[in-house]
This record gives structure tokens, C-alpha cells and sequence, in this order.
């Protein structure tokens, strides 16, 4: 070091130090299980008619069926977007659905605040996939989106359920074979016509039309 500079030469062979060693941090799936855990879906909803910008919900419930406690049952949903194929796109990936909200607990925030679109507490990381920590034996566990549907059509949603984050627990079914499906929804261009009971003040939701 001269003058308070540390030369290249210095930089290079601390940092060919710390890579050696790991930098101490260990990986985050150091202490998570191998092995499969069994678990089923035994209630999977997602209303079949929807229409733009009318909220609405998907639900899943996963049940623990094996002998093992799950360390982190998480679902991927694989289709609230897809890819726009215009040229000189900033980003090439257009919702279906908003999520408005994720499953699990808002988390509290430090100052009082308005939140809007709050994540949930199960968000992880990876874009399309929501975490609910471990899943005892015989326990199920509720995974809710409140969504808003922004582009009309038939679109298909896919999941798959997985036993932790890394893929070293996989869930898999007591035929052995992996914890997924698909809901399909119909979203008309427009949401349906309302009217108001003039008998209770009820807002009455119409049929959803075909076109706008």
C-alpha cells in the first residue's frame, strides 16, 4: 500500500482468498432434508368465468399425507403471464393476472403506512413461487392469490407443489409421482353488466357478455 492505495495485485489475491474459503457464508440449502415427502392437493378452485379487471381469487390447499414433516411446502404457479412477441420490447413478459395479493400473512411494517398490493408473507425470492415454512404430518396448508384478470381469453393455469426451495425435498404423490395441475379459466373482455335492487340496495351482478 502507498499513499493509502492497495495495488490490483493486493485486490486480486484477497478476493481469490474469500472465493477459496466461500466467503464463511454457507449456502442457504446447506441444512435442508433429502428425500420426498408425500403430499396431495385436496382443494384446488379458480372461478371458471372471469372477466377483466374483476377481482377474484385461486385457491390451493396442500395436505401433508407421508410420515415426515415438509421443511418449506411452496407452490409455483407457472402462467399469470405470458410473452409478448412485438419488436423493441423493453420486456417481452404481459400479465394475465395481477396479483393483487399472495398467500400467506401480510408482515407488519415498521411505520404506519398504506400498503398497496401488499406481496404476503409467503413471497420468496423467485418471481412465480410462494413459501408457507414446513408442513407437519397430517396438516394442510391454504395458498390464496387474490388476483385481477387484464387480458381476455381462455388461459390455463399450471402448478406444482414442491416439499422446499432448492429441490433437494421433493413432494411427490403415493404413486410417487409429482404434486401438480392446472385450473382453466374463460376471461371475458369485459366485466359483466350490474344493477342495483331497488327492493334491498344490493348491487346484482348480470350475465358476462361476449363482447364489450
Amino acid at each position: 500500500m502507498r499513499g493509502g492505495r492497495v495495488f490490483p495485485a493486493v485486490l486480486l489475491g484477497a478476493c481469490a482468498t474469500l472465493l477459496a474459503s466461500g466467503c464463511g457464508v454457507a449456502r442457504q440449502d446447506a441444512n435442508e432434508p433429502k428425500g420426498s415427502f408425500e403430499m396431495q392437493v385436496v382443494h384446488a378452485s379458480f372461478p371458471a368465468n372471469q372477466a377483466i379487471a374483476r377481482p377474484t381469487q385461486l385457491e390451493l390447499r396442500v395436505r401433508n399425507t407421508g410420515a415426515q414433516t415438509a421443511p418449506n411446502v411452496a407452490v409455483t404457479l407457472d402462467s399469470f403471464y405470458y410473452t409478448e412477441h412485438y419488436p423493441e420490447l423493453a420486456a417481452d413478459k404481459r400479465p394475465i393476472w395481477v396479483v393483487e395479493s399472495g398467500p400467506g400473512p401480510i408482515p407488519k411494517r415498521p411505520v404506519q403506512s398504506e400498503a398497496v398490493s401488499p406481496p404476503g408473507g409467503g413471497q420468496t425470492a423467485y418471481v412465480n413461487t410462494w413459501a408457507l415454512g414446513p408442513l407437519a404430518p397430517g396438516q394442510t396448508q391454504r395458498f390464496l392469490w387474490k388476483v385481477a384478470p387484464v387480458k381476455a381469453g381462455v388461459h390455463t393455469v399450471h402448478f406444482t407443489v414442491a416439499a422446499d426451495l432448492a429441490g433437494k425435498a421433493k413432494a411427490v404423490l403415493a404413486s410417487g409421482g409429482p404434486v401438480q395441475g392446472q385450473l382453466t379459466a374463460d376471461v371475458a373482455p369485459a366485466p359483466p353488466k350490474t344493477s342495483v335492487d331497488p327492493n334491498t340496495g344490493r348491487v346484482v351482478a348480470g350475465a358476462y357478455p361476449a363482447i364489450p
